[in-house]
């Protein structure tokens, strides 16, 4: 962090843009729970888990199986 930027300034900025960018796909569909499980999908993409198949995608974010993933 070159620019003098906090750990905690940068990823501040990191959940902000995260959420703008949810905020911004929510409207492109029909229904909000299909809605809501596309932002779990995009959490579950970045997140920490080194391996991403459709069974760990899905149990993290809280489905019963990898249908939605």
């Amino acid at each position: 962090m070159s620019d003098g930027a906090s750990v905690e300034e940068t990823l501040e900025l990191w959940a902000r843009s995260l959420r703008s960018a949810k905020d911004r796909m929510a409207p492109l569909f029909t229904q909000k729970r299909v809605a809501a499980s596309a932002c779990a999908f995009l959490d579950v993409l970045i997140g920490n888990e080194p391996r991403k198949t459709g069974w760990m995608r899905a149990e993290a974010a809280g489905d019963p199986g990898p249908w939605r993933q």
